[in-house]
């Protein structure tokens, strides 16, 4: 079992940046691909982002893309997710996520979930 725990939502203004952390439970955090992905209110989970085992490897979705930057540091079993020029519509639960590839990650197959951190962009 692996747990995860982010951290680093909070209210901030519209151009603002934030770094969001998941940390891990276990040393295995370093054979799981990871992920971030976010829910707004009345909407279904989105994926944002992921990275592979190494880090060698990141994939975002459209809508963040040259805005967020995910990357791991597998020595802290933790990922995180940069985020800059934030807009009011990438308010959301922010949750992070394990899985054995990028491919399931971008599928939502996930081994784990977290509990998710709030970020809500004032404009």
């Amino acid at each position: 079992q692996v747990q995860l725990v982010e951290s680093g939502g909070r209210l901030v203004q519209a151009g603002g940046s934030l770094r969001l952390s998941c940390a891990a439970s276990k040393r295995t955090f370093s054979s799981y691909a990871m992920g971030w992905f976010r829910q707004a209110p009345g909407k279904g989970r989105e994926f944002v982002a992921a990275i592979t085992w190494s880090g060698s490897n990141t994939y975002y979705a459209d809508s963040v893309k040259g805005r967020f930057t995910i990357s791991r540091d597998n020595a802290k079993n933790t990922v995180y997710l940069q985020m800059n020029s934030l807009k009011p519509e990438d308010t959301s639960v922010y949750y992070c996520a394990a899985a054995g590839s990028t491919y399931s990650l971008r599928s939502q197959r996930c081994d784990y979930w977290g509990q998710g951190t709030q970020v809500t962009v004032s404009s």
